[in-house]
């Protein structure tokens, strides 16, 4: 059976793993989550007590399943969110945030500015480059009034497979628009962006919020315990976004959004003060700082709490 094949690879792996981490004598492993975390975190487990520490981090607002699996014998828990679903019980997580890219964390420092007359609006389908995007976004832009449309420039990552009919969607509202498989000035793009709309995937939401970049999150369906879902509704109640699930992503539902948004474009800096609150650009460093304390703790002090401490010169 498929799940017997399964649990053998994953058996295969986690040997391989051990070898592996043994001749490196790693002094810790990290999992970010997905079944490929589970043989190499696996394998650390089967060095028993010369084993290294054993962290994982999940990116997400509710636990994925390889981490669940996982969290029972971690050593450290850190995560993307303040709350984390499915947590086991006693679980004691860390927030340090998501990593980033050093250009994606550097635009915390770069302030938003709210459209004034030229509105750019990024669209990024993440890793799929999500179709729904491309049938919807020009179609929901056709319907806003002459005004609006004419403010708008588009940037849209979409599948080689649509990019010809997007752009001839755009060309034909008289939308400037730059529409691609992929690109690769992401931050760039983001820096720029007055607003995006997307997926909500860990990595997406990370770089909002450090970017403080307000978004329209449409998150992605199929999704195994609707973290995006769990994700998006985090920022929601936090003012940083606004949702739409993908069985109610049309063009009338969207332009309404987007129209309402155009109109009150003090709604749009209220959103990306919001998501920088959420943001945690020092992630890549909040991570090793868990990680260096657990395999260096510090001596705990030997006089009693709330004593005094003197410091010498």
């Amino acid at each position: 059976s498929r799940g017997l094949r399964a649990a053998v690879a994953l058996a295969r792996g986690a040997v391989q793993a051990r070898a592996i981490l043994r001749r490196l004598d790693a002094a810790a492993v990290v999992g970010f989550g997905g079944y490929p975390s589970v043989p190499p975190l696996l394998g650390a487990r089967l060095l028993g007590r010369t084993r290294p520490l054993i962290f994982i981090h999940e990116g997400n607002a509710v636990l994925g399943q390889a981490n669940a699996m996982l969290a029972r014998f971690a050593d450290g828990i850190a995560t993307s969110f303040a709350r984390v679903a499915r947590l086991p019980a006693g679980a004691a997580p860390v927030l340090t945030g998501m990593p980033v890219r050093d250009a994606i964390a550097a635009l915390h420092d770069q302030s938003y500015v709210p459209p004034d007359e030229a509105v750019r609006l990024l669209v990024w389908g993440g890793s799929l480059g999500a179709r729904v995007f491309s049938d919807v976004v020009p179609a929901a832009l056709a319907l806003l009034p002459a005004p609006h449309r004419a403010r708008l420039h588009v940037t849209q990552q979409a599948r080689a497979e649509d990019v010809d009919r997007v752009r001839a969607a755009y060309a034909g509202l008289g939308i400037p628009a730059t529409v691609s498989p992929f690109f690769s000035d992401v931050a760039g793009l983001l820096g720029a962006a007055h607003l995006v709309i997307g997926r909500a995937g860990g990595s997406s939401v990370a770089e909002l919020t450090d970017a403080g970049r307000p978004a329209i999150l449409v998150p992605l369906p199929i999704a195994a315990s609707d973290e995006q879902g769990a994700n998006a509704a985090a920022l929601v109640e936090a003012g940083a976004a606004w949702m739409i699930r993908q069985p109610d992503f049309t063009a009338p539902a969207l332009a309404a959004q987007v129209g309402a948004l155009l109109d009150e474009p003090d709604g749009l800096a209220a959103a990306a003060h919001a998501a920088r609150t959420l943001a945690r650009p020092d992630a890549a460093r909040r991570l090793a700082d868990l990680i260096e304390g657990c395999l260096h703790p510090q001596p705990r002090p030997a006089y009693p709490t709330g004593a005094k401490t003197e410091t010498h010169a």
